[in-house]
């Protein structure tokens, strides 16, 4: 199958490289610009494409038009009196349709005397603290080996590092993949994954298409009081809107599967996006005569409308269908079926935002809601169901927040975000085999139950500039009505010092507070559990050398309390990063949890990247050195189950002309902790934490991408090779009852991927 495949694609490359079809050499470059702070049009704006003469200056509406543009990747340079300029680096021009961005500009608080205007080809944020980098449209989707999925490409960033190779559960900084926030278009998603783990945040893919991002912006700590109900991370990604000049769409043919995105203008004041997607797993899985055979359908719905000058609307809806067929017909395809819990799911997110301008800033509302449809069982070697999970969840999501700018350096954030639990619903059945006491005595589980929860956060951050100086002071207070205790409170600071043009210290200290996943609830007494609590200071200092380089250092300490304690393993946290096997733990937090648990995490982060610029060479490098440690019931302190002690990501790439492009990047991870297995196939949890190491993680991939310009529009193909010399990392140990011994849990060999895309 995958060499049909090649062969498919070599024949494609060849006949368009030997037959000419008539193009145009130049594009239209469209666009609209916006205040950051207030979001308000920004008129005056002069627009240049760097290399050229060409340019344009924005209209009252914040639009503009450039003509005429050469084709391939430009730069467009941003410039207004007042406010940062900015170099978008990465803008690829095509000539059978207008290309149409959204820019924000970041006004200036901080003026130095005698400094000279420069632009930055960095995305600033008024509300920039610690620890926080952004990627785009381009960061993400050249990057090799991230599968153009939003979450892998920000397992390059400091501080992170991923499970298995084969997924995309982020571990940020020591904390476990379940306290990392994740939100699209201002609503907040549980798990924004095909067959993503309940109670937790990770999965194998991404269901957000990549090709309506406009950028994400990833914290990995230190973050403000707009942000909650986390301890570790925020992953917030920004759709853009459709095209407002023209119809026009995409087909593709990625590394998983197939789709057709479409946009266009609506009435002159906005846009619409559609978009489907189905993967082609299932295909692959059976002609290679798999017994477990994934696949996956995903939707995605925007339309914004700008009413009038003081009114917006838009909304998002995006879904996925998640199912698993099993083929159990031989002895062999029975046993491996037998070590999965197989997943099928629905998901579904969507919501309506209203916006309102007013002179000094804005108001906006988000109404919105979130649900779940989880199946999930577990048949023995005989196809005799041992685990069955039914389960529902569904959130009603009611967030106001008003932005105010007070004078001209002085901003003030007021919100409250209301999340109402409508549908939880749950059908569990666990066998006391699959869920065994510290004593040793089965204690099976079986429930049907349904219940409503509340969450409500209210909070207000103030922020001022004083001569080459930022500080910026919030409060947040959040209500869980499930929880021993309602009200948390939750202070955070952030400082600013500017040195000059080029260098800033950045000191950020807060308090963070998490509530248990809904899951856990299910075999703990009413309001018996406490929210996670994690106390945070990090240190930052971060350097701009050159316009186009950017270096940043960071130190982090992070404290926890409330950290949920296993009952039946006293040794243990709970650390869950889904199950694909359900006889291997207690999976999903189904067990009794204490709030009692103390841990900490410690380390620090180099970061240097370089956009593409006049030099045609872009790439980042990530360094992070950490320790993650935690206290359970029996008292003793032990590394966490994700403490991975160093951490290299190099990632660099090259453009070759105007069509041409390759990148490459390599990972290196030291291995993390085990607990070493009885006799029985059991884990012995008397050494929790205290087996060998795994062996350590290290993969080299390689991209190549190549463009055709038509008169129609263009056409983008790559090769995309993962693990290039073939390493066989290690993920995990599991116990093998065929051989009555672990044995490692290896990834595959090398691992060539092909995408073809035509955009029109």
């Amino acid at each position: 199958m995958l060499k049909n495949k090649f062969l498919a694609i070599s024949f494609i490359l060849f006949v368009l490289s030997n037959f000419s079809l008539k193009s145009q050499n130049f594009g239209t470059v469209t666009g609209r610009i916006i205040s950051q702070a207030t979001k308000k049009s920004l008129s005056g704006v002069t627009v240049r494409v760097l290399n050229t003469t060409l340019g344009a200056i924005s209209k009252s509406d914040g639009s503009f038009e450039i003509k005429n543009v050469p084709v391939g990747i430009q730069q467009i340079q941003f410039t207004l009196i007042g406010y940062e300029t900015y170099v978008y680096s990465d803008l690829s021009v095509i000539s059978g349709k207008p290309v149409f961005i959204e820019i924000e500009l970041v006004e200036k608080v901080i003026q130095l005397e005698g400094a000279e205007v420069k632009s930055s080809f960095f995305q600033k944020r008024i509300d920039a603290v610690t620890s926080t980098q952004y990627l785009n449209f381009e960061d993400i989707r050249r990057a090799p080996g991230v599968q153009e999925d939003v979450i892998r490409a920000t397992a390059l960033l400091p501080g992170v590092n991923v499970t298995a190779a084969g997924r995309n559960d982020l571990i940020v900084r020591g904390g476990a993949p379940f306290e990392n926030l994740f939100i699209v278009d201002n609503i907040e998603v549980n798990n924004i994954n095909h067959f993503g783990s309940q109670g937790s945040t990770g999965g194998p893919l991404s269901l957000i298409n990549l090709d309506y991002v406009r950028n994400v912006e990833f914290s990995s700590g230190g973050f403000g009081v707009r942000y909650g109900d986390k301890t570790s991370s925020i992953t917030n990604i920004s759709l853009r809107n459709g095209n407002e000049n023209q119809f026009g769409g995409k087909l593709n043919l990625s590394a998983t599967g197939f789709g057709i995105n479409l946009e266009g203008p609506l009435n002159n004041k906005g846009s619409w996006i559609i978009s489907a997607r189905r993967s082609y797993l299932d295909l692959i899985f059976q002609a290679a005569g798999f017994g477990f055979v994934p696949q996956y359908w995903d939707f995605m719905t925007k339309g914004n409308y700008r009413i009038d000058n003081n009114n917006t609307i838009t909304f998002l809806g995006i879904s996925a269908i998640n199912d698993v067929k099993l083929n159990n017909d031989n002895e062999d395809k029975k046993y491996n079926n037998s070590r999965v819990a197989i997943p099928d799911q629905y998901q579904n997110f969507s919501g309506l935002t209203w916006r309102y301008f007013f002179d000094k800033g804005f108001l906006t509302s988000t109404i919105a809601s979130a649900y779940t449809r989880f199946t999930t069982f577990q048949n023995d070697s005989n196809l005799i169901e041992i685990f069955r999970n039914n389960s529902k969840e569904g959130e009603i999501i009611l967030k106001n927040e008003l932005d105010y700018i007070i004078g001209d350096k002085s901003e003030i954030i007021i919100g409250n975000q209301l999340k109402y639990g409508a549908i939880l619903d749950y059908k569990i059945k666990v066998p006391g085999f699959l869920r065994i006491d510290n004593n040793g005595i089965p204690q099976p589980l079986e429930l049907d139950t349904t219940f409503n929860t509340i969450k409500n956060a209210t909070y207000i951050n103030f922020s001022t500039a004083f001569g080459t100086s930022k500080i910026a002071f919030g409060l947040r207070s959040d209500y869980y009505n499930f929880t021993n205790g309602s009200f948390y409170l939750s202070p955070r600071l952030s400082y600013t010092f500017t040195l000059n043009e080029n260098s800033s210290f950045i000191l950020s200290l807060g308090r963070y507070y998490q509530s248990p996943s809904y899951i856990w609830l299910l075999s703990n007494k009413e309001k018996s559990l406490k929210p996670i609590m994690a106390d945070q200071i990090v240190l930052g200092y971060s350097h701009t050398p050159l316009e186009d380089v950017k270096v940043q250092f960071e130190i982090y300490y992070k404290k926890y309390e409330n950290y949920p304690a296993r009952i039946f393993r006293p040794q243990a946290v709970l650390s869950p990063s889904g199950f694909d096997d359900v006889s291997s733990d207690i999976p999903f937090g189904l067990e009794p949890l204490s709030s009692s648990a103390e841990g900490n995490s410690r380390g620090a982060e180099l970061f240097i990247q370089k956009k593409l610029s006049d030099i045609p060479l872009y790439g980042l490098l990530s360094l992070t050195y950490s320790q993650s440690e935690f206290t359970s019931l029996d008292g003793l302190t032990r590394p966490s189950s994700y403490d991975s002690r160093f951490i290299l990501n190099l990632s660099a790439g090259y453009r070759i002309g105007s069509t041409w492009e390759i990148s490459s990047k390599f990972r290196y991870a030291t291995g993390t902790p085990t607990t070493p297995f009885l006799e029985d196939g059991k884990l012995n949890f008397e050494r929790y934490n205290e087996g060998e190491r795994l062996a350590d993680f290290n993969s080299l991939d390689l991209r190549i991408d190549k463009r055709w310009n038509f008169s129609w529009g263009m056409l983008i193909t790559y090769l995309d090779i993962q693990n290039l010399y073939g390493n066989k990392n290690i993920s995990g140990v599991r116990w093998d009852k065929r051989k009555a011994k672990p044995v490692f849990q290896e990834s595959l060999g090398v691992l060539p991927s092909i995408g073809i895309s035509a955009e029109f």
